[in-house]
C-alpha cells in the first residue's frame, strides 16, 4: 500500500518539524511539502497533489480555515484536518461550515493525533471530544446552529463545552492538571488548554476567583 501523501501547513518550523518527526515514524505517512503560510500551502497543493492537508487554524496571509474553504471548493477530494489551541464551538462550527474533515487541539495525544488521521484518510470524520454532540448531529443534518441559551442555565455555564464542564468538576474536586489529565484519559498539555479557556470564560484569573464564582452560582 502506498504512504498516504501529507502537506504541512503551520507558521512555526518547529511545530512543523514536530509533526513531520512523528508522521514520518509511522510507514503508512510521507510528508510531501510543508508551508508556512496559506497562500503557500494552497499553491503546494497544486502541485504536490496530496493526500491529506495538516493545517493550522491560524496563520498569515490566509489562515486554516481559508485554505480549508478554497481547498474545498478547488481540491475537494483531498482532506483536510484543522490543528488548533481553541477548543471552543464556534471554531469547530466554522471549521465544518469551510469543509473540514477533522479538527484537533494542539495539545492532543500521540494516539488520538494518528487515530484523527486514520479515521479521515478512511473517509471518515473526526472532531476532538469536547464537540457537543449536538454540533455533530446538526452537521450531520445538514444545520451548523448552535443552540440558543438553556433558560435558567446562568451565562457563564452555558457557553461551556461538554469537557470543560468535567474539568470545572475536577477542579472543584481539588485534582490538578496532572490528575485530570489522568481522569479523562487525555494529555496534560490538553488539560491545560481547557482549563485555560474555562477560567477565560468564567472570567476569572486564578482558582480562588473560580471557586469564588462557582459559589456564586450554587456549584458548590
Amino acid at each position: 500500500m502506498n504512504p498516504i501523501k501529507i502537506v504541512l501547513a503551520d507558521d512555526h518550523e518547529l511545530v512543523r518539524d514536530g509533526i513531520k518527526s512523528l508522521l514520518e515514524s509511522e510507514n503508512e505517512f510521507h510528508v510531501v511539502a510543508e508551508a508556512s503560510d496559506g497562500k503557500e500551502a494552497l499553491e503546494v497543493i497544486a502541485v504536490q497533489n496530496p493526500d491529506l492537508l495538516i493545517v493550522d487554524i491560524r496563520m498569515p496571509r490566509m489562515n486554516g480555515l481559508e485554505v480549508v474553504k478554497e481547498m474545498t471548493k478547488s481540491f475537494p477530494k483531498i482532506k483536510k484536518l484543522v490543528l488548533s489551541m481553541h477548543d471552543s464551538e464556534e471554531y469547530v462550527v466554522e471549521a465544518i461550515q469551510a469543509g473540514a474533515d477533522g479538527y484537533l487541539l494542539k495539545g492532543s495525544s500521540k494516539s488520538e493525533f494518528l487515530k484523527a488521521l486514520h479515521t479521515i484518510s478512511n473517509g471518515g470524520k473526526f472532531f476532538a471530544g469536547d464537540v457537543s454532540a449536538y454540533i455533530i448531529n446538526n452537521f450531520v443534518n445538514g444545520s451548523t446552529k448552535t443552540s440558543s441559551k438553556p433558560e435558567g442555565i446562568p451565562e457563564e455555564l452555558s457557553n461551556l463545552t461538554n469537557r470543560e464542564k468535567q474539568i470545572l468538576e475536577l477542579i472543584l474536586e481539588g485534582k490538578g492538571n496532572t490528575e485530570i489529565a489522568d481522569a479523562l484519559e487525555i494529555s496534560k498539555r490538553t488539560a491545560e488548554v481547557h482549563r485555560f479557556n474555562l477560567m477565560k470564560k468564567m472570567n476569572v484569573k486564578n482558582l480562588v476567583e473560580l471557586t469564588t464564582k462557582s459559589r456564586e452560582l450554587n456549584l458548590i
